[in-house]
């Protein structure tokens, strides 16, 4: 019984080893293998901005993932924000360097990061 499966197996086996080598063989051809991850696409929602206790204008949040990486856009300025999922929240604005903000609400309906506030429908999970 034991030598019978071998026999069964064995045109199994050969696949198996053709599959492999025909796959070294493409590698070594400078063939480029890579998993296609689908890029997520950012949806911006309208928004209302205050910079520094400035007036409200108009704005946009970019939405990456909700809860953990958005950006909000006022103008032609950018600021990128990460969520480490345990509370703590992190900021950047245009090419400077990523710092920790701390979120409070204000006035009941904007939400606010150091001096950047938003408020509209402002997606949170």
């Amino acid at each position: 019984m034991g030598s019978s499966l071998v026999r069964v197996n064995q045109p199994l086996r050969k696949s198996l080893l053709l599959l492999v080598l025909m796959t070294a063989v493409q590698l070594n051809a400078g063939a480029e293998v890579r998993a296609v991850v689908p890029t997520p696409t950012p949806q911006a929602i309208p928004l209302e901005c205050r910079l520094e206790q400035g007036l409200w204008q108009p704005c946009s949040m970019e939405v990456v993932t909700i809860g953990s990486q958005w950006a909000l856009v006022v103008g032609a300025q950018r600021w990128e924000f990460r969520h480490d999922g345990r509370g703590s929240v992190t900021m950047q604005h245009g090419a400077g360097s990523w710092r920790p903000v701390s979120s409070r609400w204000e006035d009941r309906n904007s939400l606010c990061w150091n001096g950047v506030c938003a408020r509209g429908d402002i997606p949170l999970d």
